[in-house]
């Protein structure tokens, strides 16, 4: 079993609260240090990338940099998610660390909060990592999230704003006009500096009346480790409704031969949805061949 991704939750703590995030349920934490270089040592045989997100932003980690350090100790690649606030906490140094394959930034968390920050203030940290990468760190790609891009164009007048400011960072024509009716899946502004584009989606809920079969990602593709060491099968599941098992105390590799995991995978194989909150789940759907 090999996974392209293992998402860790090296914290739950994001320090926004994003309209089109579910509530926090969760209590908040962070994954100590000690327990974190535990876990990554288990995941030596099942990947070598590990997303430090699942509900939190590691940028509001005091000491990332250590988190990072682990990570290329044990032979890991590392993406950064984050919502683009917290830039300005951090060093370049830890930002460019020689783990960091990719920086996600959702720049659609700006607009669905209420900050004390000014749109030009938010923009202006977001492409000063951008200028910095383009001059001194060629390795990392830099994604900026668009995932707003809904049929209805309900964030139209802040993707114009946003997009002009891109435009005129990177010499280039963006039309949100053209943009929402060819919508492309990303497009490059610049050497791995790349503007990503999606639909909003529901979280997956068990109080959601949506109910349908289907396969998915999880469990194939990557797994998702929350911070207090609950292993579920799918990074949308961040209040571990399906707790597979707990690395605290049970062994990664038993907890993905238990006969809940299996049964999972058997199913999803099949196109069958074999959890409650999968068969809740909308997002499974993108994946359906019909």
């Amino acid at each position: 079993m090999h996974f392209h991704r293992v998402h860790i939750e090296v914290t739950n703590i994001c320090g926004l609260a994003c309209s089109f995030c579910p509530p926090k349920l969760q209590p908040s934490k962070t994954m100590p240090l000690a327990f974190f270089e535990k876990v990554i040592k288990q995941l030596q045989p099942f990947t070598k990338s590990l997303a430090f997100h699942v509900m939190g932003d590691p940028l509001t980690l005091s000491n990332l940099q250590e988190y990072l350090e682990l990570a290329h100790k044990y032979g890991f690649e590392v993406e950064l998610t984050t919502s683009g606030y917290f830039l300005d906490k951090v060093a370049f140094s830890t930002l460019f660390h020689p783990s960091v394959r990719q920086i996600n930034i959702s720049l659609n968390s700006y607009n669905k909060n209420s900050l004390n920050l000014s749109f030009d203030d938010y923009m202006s940290k977001v492409l000063k990592l951008c200028k910095e990468k383009l001059a001194k760190h060629p390795k990392p790609f830099i994604n900026l999230r668009l995932w707003n891009f809904d049929e209805a164009c309900s964030e139209v007048e802040y993707n114009t704003l946003l997009l002009e400011s891109l435009s005129s960072f990177f010499d280039m024509r963006l039309s949100s006009e053209e943009l929402y009716k060819t919508r492309p899946k990303s497009l490059r502004l610049a050497s791995k500096v790349l503007l990503n584009f999606d639909s909003y989606f529901q979280w997956p809920s068990m109080h959601s009346t949506h109910y349908s079969q289907g396969t998915c990602y999880g469990l194939k593709s990557h797994i998702a480790i929350l911070a207090d060491g609950r292993v579920v099968p799918c990074c949308l599941d961040g209040d571990g409704v399906i707790n597979l098992g707990d690395l605290n105390t049970t062994a990664l590799s038993d907890i993905l031969n238990s006969s809940r995991a299996q049964a999972m995978i058997k199913g999803f194989a099949e196109g069958k949805a074999v959890e409650e909150l999968c068969l809740k789940c909308s997002y499974k759907d993108r994946f359906s061949d019909s």
